[in-house]
């Protein structure tokens, strides 16, 4: 299985990379986390007619943004499964519609009608299965975010979506073999209303919940605006958790 980091910027693209998007390839699944930027380079992984899955945490555009891109461009005769959180398909389908793009429904004052079929989903907290386990939880970040918790061939993989450490961390991180968490800050503030955290706390959860590896992610452009600050951010999470990797653009890890 292989994990595909395709965007890793969070709140804008940069020299440093796209917004987020993270692509999962296992035997019988792809799965995506977040539709920014990086989104662009998803036909250049997806080769095979497997069911193609999309989890939104949130939708702050930098999440987001790449919609624009996906929906005239890709046409996957598969189709995309797409889920988000518990009472936020109304805001995906603000966020998909013109004018803000061209929307993925069939509409006749469409100037381009996309060619991809796309199901949307609304997933509560808890457990489900579709076509995998998938555990939802909500997280502690600006307005609503959601992440996520997979498994897919006796690996499990979590991600965080943009929040602060909250008690629904643990849900997601515990025993997983991958925990794939935002990284904004270089040093988080004390009181952090936006809801974001540094490399040490990330470390620290990943150590407390017994996570087998940790990636950072969601490296805030303005503060993280070389790829220098990421390895000065892998190596201060390192002395709390040995198993730690910054993510760069087009990184891919084998689990």
């Amino acid at each position: 299985m292989k994990v595909c980091f395709l965007g890793t910027n969070g709140w804008y693209t940069s020299p440093t990379g796209n917004t987020p998007c993270i692509l999962i390839d296992s035997k019988d699944n792809y799965v995506i986390f977040d539709a920014g930027n990086g989104i662009y380079k998803l036909d250049q992984y997806i080769k095979e007619e497997k069911p193609i899955s999309l989890f939104i945490s949130h939708f702050h555009l930098d999440h987001v943004s790449g919609l624009h891109t996906m929906l005239p461009k890709f046409s996957f005769s598969q189709g995309i499964n797409i889920y988000v959180g518990n009472g936020r398909k109304k805001d995906f389908d603000i966020i998909s519609s013109p004018p803000y793009t061209i929307g993925y429904k069939p509409n006749p004052i469409n100037i381009i009608n996309t060619a991809i079929k796309i199901n949307v989903q609304e997933l509560n907290d808890g457990q489900h299965n579709v076509g995998f386990p998938v555990t939802v939880a909500e997280q502690s970040h600006g307005y609503r975010d959601h992440g996520y918790r997979i498994e897919l061939e006796n690996k499990i993989i979590a991600y965080s979506g943009d929040t602060k450490i909250n008690p629904n961390s643990n849900i997601l991180a515990k025993n997983a073999d991958l925990l794939i968490h935002e990284c904004s800050w270089i040093e988080a503030p004390k009181d952090d209303n936006w809801g974001h955290v540094d490399p040490a706390l990330a470390a620290q959860l990943a150590k407390d919940a017994n996570s087998k590896m940790l990636a950072l992610t969601h490296f805030d452009a303005s503060k993280y605006d070389t790829l220098e600050k990421r390895k000065q951010a892998e190596e201060k999470a390192k002395t709390i958790f040995s198993n730690t990797i910054a993510a760069h653009d087009d990184l891919t890890i084998e689990l």
